[in-house]
């Protein structure tokens, strides 16, 4: 019997529950498996700036300023990138 490989981190009950706990009367499937795929590829991004942020500091370690500087760093490529 071989280990299949999980394919996502993060369950879809939480996202449900988030997206009602915000007033939503009723989610779709859809919306929540949507909700959930974009959480799970930007923390995969934060933590792959985090994880430079720590090796350009030459440590093994990942700490909170690693990723409160990868934040950062996204939340400036992501706004550069909005047209109004």
């Amino acid at each position: 019997m071989s280990a299949k490989k999980k394919e996502h981190e993060i369950p879809l009950a939480p996202i449900d529950r988030i997206l009602h706990q915000e007033g939503a009367e009723r989610v779709s499937e859809e919306a929540t498996l949507l909700l959930r795929d974009f959480i799970e590829k930007l923390a995969r991004e934060i933590a792959r700036e985090a994880i430079d942020a720590s090796k350009h500091a030459e440590r093994k370690t990942v700490n909170e300023e690693d990723v409160k500087f990868a934040i950062s760093r996204l939340q400036r490529i992501l706004c550069s990138h909005i047209v109004v």
